[in-house]
């Protein structure tokens, strides 16, 4: 009996071609509905997320799949949770890293930001398009760009958060302001990439503009897709968009996050892990090395745990 287009991709994900360098993940979320006061996310109405996502099940979920490591990135907007984090990040090895939530241009931030940088695991912080935050409008607020200077100072990065068109255009005003700050652009592959003319040619324009930065990364997270219940499975489907990307970033600046567990919406660790690795096999043994591992030190200069956390 023939395989079906979806079932024949959904295979060749399955067996896509194995690296022999361990994998850092660099997009993980942390959180426990169970704690005492609950959680701001995942809702108690999502039924595949409102459970604990923590890192003895996240080790669980990349057993065999050569995942050696991850960094957490913080899904809440309370600053007691960064803590939370740092405490779960501590206690497990495999966790080398998170990136916090704080807000630039408040009172607290720079306080806030000397508490937690003195921890090794604090790498950076997080902000966009999250908690009814707009990168765009929110950096010319009075000392959010000097916050972001301290940032970059510390020698920490940036995280952004869903991005569009406004997003990407703050990313490169903010990379102009704060030439020193390294920038990640976060699930670059779901981006709401603007529907008018002009703003789309605007979008790219800016697009480019950060591809020629050296400081700004991006993660070809949030890949995966559904039609109609069906995952597209085969790489193929995502050639031509990951391509465009690829080309402005470069093989130096690309990162892997996974999106776990909110990528279980979607697809599979194994096949989302599959896709990924299947079109950056494409680009040869050097390309898999720097997008799996070399690039998330040089993006959050994160430092090893365990042995096998180190390339050979």
């Amino acid at each position: 009996m023939a395989m079906s287009v979806a079932a024949t991709g959904a295979a060749s994900a399955m067996v896509a071609p194995q690296n022999s360098n361990p994998i850092l993940d660099c997009h993980i979320h942390l959180f426990d509905p169970t704690r005492a006061g609950g959680v701001p996310w995942p809702l108690p109405d999502d039924a595949v997320l409102f459970k604990p996502a923590l890192p003895a099940r996240y080790e669980q979920v990349v057993q065999g799949l050569g995942v050696v490591g991850a960094i957490a990135i913080e899904a809440s907007p309370l600053e007691s949770d960064n803590d939370w984090v740092l405490k779960q990040v501590a206690a497990n090895p495999i966790m080398v890293g998170m990136v916090g939530n704080l807000a630039p241009g408040t009172p607290s931030f720079a306080a806030s930001l000397d508490r937690l940088r003195a921890n090794p695991f604090f790498l950076g912080i997080r902000y966009g398009n999250l908690w009814d935050r707009d990168l765009l409008a929110d950096r010319s607020k009075p000392g959010f760009v000097a916050d972001l200077r301290r940032l970059a100072e510390a020698g920490l990065s940036l995280d952004s958060a869903n991005p569009d068109g406004r997003l990407i255009e703050a990313l490169v005003g903010i990379s102009q302001q704060v030439p020193d700050l390294r920038i990640v652009i976060d699930h670059l592959p779901n981006a709401k990439i603007p529907v008018e003319a002009d703003q789309r040619a605007a979008y790219w324009s800016n697009l480019r503009a950060l591809g020629q930065n050296p400081r700004v990364f991006m993660k070809l997270s949030e890949v995966p897709i559904r039609d109609h219940g069906t995952l597209h499975a085969d790489v193929a489907f995502y050639r031509a968009k990951l391509g465009q990307l690829w080309e402005i970033f470069g093989e130096n600046r690309i990162l892997f996050g996974s999106d776990w567990p909110n990528s279980d919406h979607v697809a599979s660790y194994t096949e989302t892990l599959g896709i990924v690795r299947s079109y950056v096999a494409e680009k040869g043994a050097k390309a898999l090395e720097k997008y799996f591992w070399r690039n998330s030190i040089a993006a959050y200069r994160w430092k090893s745990r365990r042995p096998d956390q180190r390339l050979g």
